[in-house]
This record gives structure tokens, C-alpha cells and sequence, in this order.
């Protein structure tokens, strides 16, 4: 039976990429929002939103967070190291304390205690969300294509099925407000698998100014990321999965559009609503 009244959701990690979708959606459906944060003056989260502090290292400051909701929607990591969180067994039990029905999770692509002693509730409602690649980390290229007109990748045939985050925030939405969603693994895709030209084709159109696709080799795109900062582990990580996209990643699934009721977001209107964050800084012709 689904569940129509309005609901009262903690919504942690509420500032991030996903979180942010989770309020608007929540908010949107007509349900009552109390996002946590470590830092509240700085949220910038929509309005009608309850905006509190808390940190999920330090479970016991999600007590008072907890008074009156009926669901929680977790995510797995320290926000602010991305450290695996150990916290999820007092976590869980401050929840059931405050009589939460429904969870969700995120999951955060690894191991994850929190997630494990999510899994091991019985008596709350959880459903697990599992997306493949976000559509906001082309977010990425920001910055050459506004300076340079220019993606710089390496495999720029492989295909991802990558997902708008306001679609994961609609799954949460509807996972943490109605019923038929209990002990469920939902793996969120796009509408289409995409490789890397397509995806810069579509923010080309979107900007309405061409863009280069530049293929790097392997070791080009290890030296790129290298220089960017990031560790060795994360560039071992990224030429394997680059390299060898899992079929998981790659498979369109219509899990969107079976649990909200409309079909998910293709990447295009993703690049239009994104389209200033790749508005040129440099004249046209400029080397």
C-alpha cells in the first residue's frame, strides 16, 4: 500500500551532491525536511527546509534530529575525510529509539560497515541505492571547456549509464515516504549508455559552442591526474575502471521509472540545466 500522508525525513549529507536532490525532492512531494550538516550557516539549502547541526562520526549528535521523523536517509562515509563510517550500530539505534520506519542508504561503492549494519535491521524498512556514475561528475571538465573549449580524456569510447542525482533523490524520495520499497537494492541509472564524445557533444549543444574531444593514452591521463593531486590509489582506480567500465555500469536499467512513475532524465537536459558552469572564459579562436 502506498503511503500518502506527509512525512517528516532527516535527510544527512545533506549538502552534498545527492543530498541536496533528496531535500528539493522531499520538499517538492510535499514532505517535511530536517537536513543535517556539520556547518548550518553555510547549507544553502532550499527553502522550507529545517536545517540542523549533527555529525554522523559523533552519532549521538543526531539525537535531537531524530525527535518526530518517521524516515532517515544515511550515506556511508565521513563527509568531510570520506573515510568509512563506523558509526552505523549506535546510529541505527538512536533510530529505532526515535521510532523511524523507513531508512535508505546510499551506497558508497565500497565497503561500508554502515551499510552492513543497516542491512541488518530488522525492524526498520531499509532500501539500499546503489547508482552507477553521476551525470554531475562532467562537472569535472568545467574548467578546460570554459578556458580552453577542450576535454582532455583518456578511452573515450567507453560507456557509462550514468545517472542525474535529481533521480536519485526522487528514488530516496519515494523509498523514505511510501510503502513497497523494504529490504530492496535499487540500482539507479540514466535512460542511455553514452561515451565520453557523446556526453561532450551534448554540453557542446547545451552551451551552444563546439567543444574538442582530446584522447589521451594511459599514461598521459595518469600524468594529468597525478599533477591534479590525486593519489596513487585513485589513479590505478580510474585507469581500471576507465579502461574496464564493469558491465553494471554500462547496463540501462529502468529502475527510475518503475519507482517514481516517469522515466529518468536523459544527460542532454542534465548539460542545459548545467550549461553556465561551462560558459567560455575565452574568445573564441583562443589557443
Amino acid at each position: 500500500m502506498t503511503q500518502t500522508q506527509p512525512q517528516k525525513v532527516l535527510v544527512t549529507g545533506a549538502t552534498g551532491t545527492v543530498g541536496r536532490q533528496v531535500v528539493a525532492e522531499l520538499l517538492a512531494r510535499g514532505h517535511a525536511v530536517r537536513a543535517l550538516t556539520r556547518d548550518p550557516a553555510r547549507a544553502a539549502l532550499p527553502d522550507g527546509a529545517e536545517v540542523v547541526r549533527g555529525d554522523l562520526t559523533e552519532p549521538d549528535s543526531l539525537a535531537p534530529a531524530l525527535a518526530g521523523v518517521t524516515g532517515l536517509h544515511l550515506i556511508t562515509f565521513d563527509g568531510a575525510g570520506f573515510a568509512p563510517l563506523e558509526t552505523g550500530p549506535r546510529i541505527l539505534e538512536l533510530a529505532r529509539e526515535a521510532g523511524v520506519r523507513r531508512i535508505t542508504v546510499l551506497h558508497g561503492g565500497g565497503p561500508s560497515p554502515l551499510e552492513d549494519a543497516v542491512r541488518a535491521e530488522e525492524e526498520a524498512l531499509w532500501t539500499v541505492l546503489m547508482p552507477v556514475e553521476f551525470m554531475a561528475n562532467a562537472l569535472e571538465w568545467a574548467d578546460g571547456i570554459a578556458a580552453r573549449d577542450e576535454v582532455r580524456e583518456p578511452f573515450v569510447s567507453r560507456l557509462s549509464a550514468m545517472v542525474h542525482e535529481g533521480d536519485i533523490g526522487a528514488v530516496a524520495a519515494v523509498a523514505l515516504t511510501e510503502d513497497g520499497h523494504a529490504g530492496q537494492e535499487y540500482l539507479i541509472t540514466g535512460p542511455e549508455a553514452l561515451t565520453v564524445g557523446d556526453k561532450v557533444a551534448a554540453i557542446a549543444a547545451a552551451r551552444g559552442r563546439e567543444i574538442a574531444l582530446v584522447e589521451l593514452t594511459a599514461e598521459q591521463a595518469a600524468a594529468q591526474w597525478r599533477a591534479a593531486g590525486q593519489p596513487e590509489e585513485v589513479v590505478g582506480f580510474l585507469l581500471d575502471v576507465y579502461g574496464n567500465t564493469p558491465e553494471v555500469g554500462r547496463t540501462v536499467l529502468d529502475t527510475v521509472e518503475k519507482v517514481t512513475g516517469r522515466p529518468a532524465r536523459p544527460f542532454a537536459r542534465w548539460a542545459a540545466d548545467h550549461a553556465d558552469a561551462f560558459a567560455a572564459t575565452a574568445p573564441a579562436g583562443t589557443p
